[in-house]
């Protein structure tokens, strides 16, 4: 169902601005590659949330699903295919290097968002009541 969300569009907006500065002042082994693919999954869960509202699975999986199809497009050249291998924009949002180890991270983003979903719907709302015996 359609609806806006404040807090997943916030954490939205926040893991984009740390892409952007990860794409444009880490240029390292580890966070750029790594730890960038690993947020952008995350990213795009709160951007669907942000306007989304359903259960976890039926954002995270297609999220997953999605992540796989474009690193899955990187392994055929794709940005190549369709004449934009020239375009900056293009290498930067489509990529143009499968790796197994983005699998890897986009498969732990999405768990990791699975796991943080479970832990704060299941946990009790410590200021929904008051508490017992309370005048």
């Amino acid at each position: 169902m359609f609806g806006f969300s404040r807090k997943y569009c916030a954490l939205a907006i926040s893991l984009f601005i740390i892409e952007v500065l990860i794409a444009l002042y880490m240029h390292d082994a580890f966070i750029r590659p790594y730890a960038g693919d690993f947020l952008v999954v995350i990213l795009l869960y709160c951007m669907v949330r942000s306007v989304w509202q359903s259960a976890v699975l039926k954002v995270a999986i297609p999220v997953l699903i999605f992540s796989y199809i474009v690193e899955t497009l990187q392994y055929f050249n794709f940005v190549k295919l369709i004449g934009l291998q020239h375009s900056r924009l293009a290498n930067i949002v489509i990529g143009n290097h499968f790796a197994w180890e983005d699998i890897i991270a986009y498969t732990l983003g999405i768990l990791v968002v699975i796991i943080i979903e479970h832990i704060t719907r299941s946990a009790p709302q410590k200021y929904s009541q008051p508490p017992q015996g309370s005048i």
